[in-house]
């Protein structure tokens, strides 16, 4: 259950601030060419591409997804632009059942750190949040380290995926 204290962290306004390189510039120029329409923000990390999508036209772009999968070989991921903490996580995690979050400050080498689990029931669903070796979840978080400016950021935040025991 979520109490008070973490309804209002996850409430917060974010937004993203990044510097584009060469490359993402070119994979703007792409997407807006295919779908006719221009992302909020474009990031690449490792396999993934991941493509933030207005709300107001994420389902017309989602149509294009497959085509752009094939022509760009890479693991593209289409995530809505939320502007609240709670959204964007379940923004990342579309696809999954998330039963509950919770959040904990944990004290790693003497630096504390808040630690937001997402549970998932089954397995499965765990499986496909965190990626094939855990790929996709390191991912998300060096989003949120390196891109997420938080209204209220007073710890540095990781994301975990457990499964919950009912």
């Amino acid at each position: 259950m979520i109490k008070l204290t973490d309804n209002i962290f996850l409430s917060q306004k974010i937004r993203i601030k990044k510097k584009y390189t060469n490359k993402e510039l070119n994979l703007y120029q792409y997407f807006h060419n295919k779908t006719k329409f221009i992302p909020d923000y474009l990031v690449v990390l490792n396999q993934f591409i991941f493509i933030f999508i207005n709300n107001a036209i994420y389902f017309e772009v989602k149509l294009y997804l497959n085509s752009i999968r094939k022509q760009l070989e890479k693991k593209v991921i289409m995530i809505r632009a939320e502007n609240t903490l709670i959204k964007l996580l379940f923004s990342f995690f579309p696809d999954p059942y998330i039963h509950d979050i919770k959040i904990e400050i944990d004290e790693k080498n003497g630096k504390k750190i808040k630690i937001i689990t997402i549970y998932f029931l089954s397995f499965e669903e765990r499986g496909i949040a965190i990626g094939r070796q855990g790929a996709y979840i390191k991912a998300v978080n060096e989003i949120f380290e390196k891109y997420i400016i938080y209204e209220k950021k007073d710890l540095p935040i990781t994301l975990k995926c457990k499964l919950i025991n009912l």
